[in-house]
């Protein structure tokens, strides 16, 4: 049980880092313009080595900075139940902090999923010469990283809350924790 927590932990401290410099850095997009490259990010796009705030309030780009910035809170939430979830606090018996891990993680995944997603279907239908780049790949390692943190909370979970059948009336746990 223990490994499938420490796993899930894991991959969501590596996920986190990953949606924090997938949101930060300016390399979500990239095309060819006059002979030299140009970049853009969710807050900056850069032309000719020079970078410029985005200053326009488009929609699609607010909704995938919003997406990403719940995707990185949810995230750290849900690292911090999972630190908590080693530990045994007599307060806490009746609430499954693994459990309430692994659903942030996976309400983490599916914010990270939906803002990728809608900056991909508007840019993709809109620029046919940009191509994606590593910021945006990065994106989506993280949500699959976020995906399986839950994945293995909730596993872990499942283990732990495991019954043995003992007679047909008597169910016996086969583990006592949290």
């Amino acid at each position: 049980m223990y490994s499938f927590m420490g796993g899930g932990l894991f991959c969501a401290i590596i996920g986190n880092i990953l949606i924090v410099v997938s949101t930060a850095t300016d390399y979500w997009m990239q095309y060819r313009l006059s002979g030299s490259y140009a970049h853009q990010g969710l807050w900056r796009y850069c032309m000719a080595n020079k970078c410029y705030m985005q200053t326009a309030s488009i929609a699609y780009w607010n909704a995938t900075r919003a997406f990403m910035i719940l995707s990185g809170m949810a995230c750290f939430a849900s690292i911090m139940a999972g630190i908590l979830s080693f530990a045994h606090f007599s307060a806490f018996e009746r609430f499954s902090r693994s459990f309430a891990a692994g659903i942030m993680f996976f309400i983490s995944s599916k914010s990270q999923n939906t803002g990728t997603v809608s900056c991909r279907i508007f840019l993709g239908k809109r620029f046919r010469d940009w191509r994606f780049s590593w910021s945006y790949i990065l994106g989506w390692v993280a949500m699959l990283m976020t995906f399986f943190a839950g994945d293995r909370n909730v596993k872990s979970y499942e283990i732990c809350n495991c019954f043995e059948l003992i007679s047909p009336l008597v169910l016996q746990p086969l583990c006592n924790c949290s």
